[in-house]
């Protein structure tokens, strides 16, 4: 098992599901839903000792969106408090923090 402290990249066990879909808000517009997905992903990446080139992109994003972290955070707060952005697939309610 790879440690932290040893300095060494880190695959992100959920890297190639993400990839695809961080490339697509390259050419996206920042729409609820993708503001939604854009401050999901940074969460998960954030401090993350792997997956640098999917950090990068994320801050691509941001910045091509016009937006800091701080104005991205914000509007998503915002966001979810008057819209529900993300239905449950199953038939309980339930969150994603992967």
């Amino acid at each position: 098992m790879t440690d932290a402290s040893t300095g060494k990249e880190q695959q992100h066990p959920l890297y190639n599901r993400d990839r695809p879909l961080i490339d697509s808000l390259l050419s996206q517009e920042p729409t609820d839903y993708n503001l939604a997905e854009l401050a999901r992903l940074r969460i998960r990446y954030q401090g993350f000792p792997g997956a640098r080139d999917i950090q990068q992109t994320l801050d691509r994003v941001l910045l091509t969106w016009g937006l800091t972290e701080a104005e991205l955070y914000q509007k998503t707060r915002q966001i979810h408090n008057f819209a529900k952005i993300y239905t449950s697939r199953g038939k309980k309610e339930e969150q994603d923090w992967n």
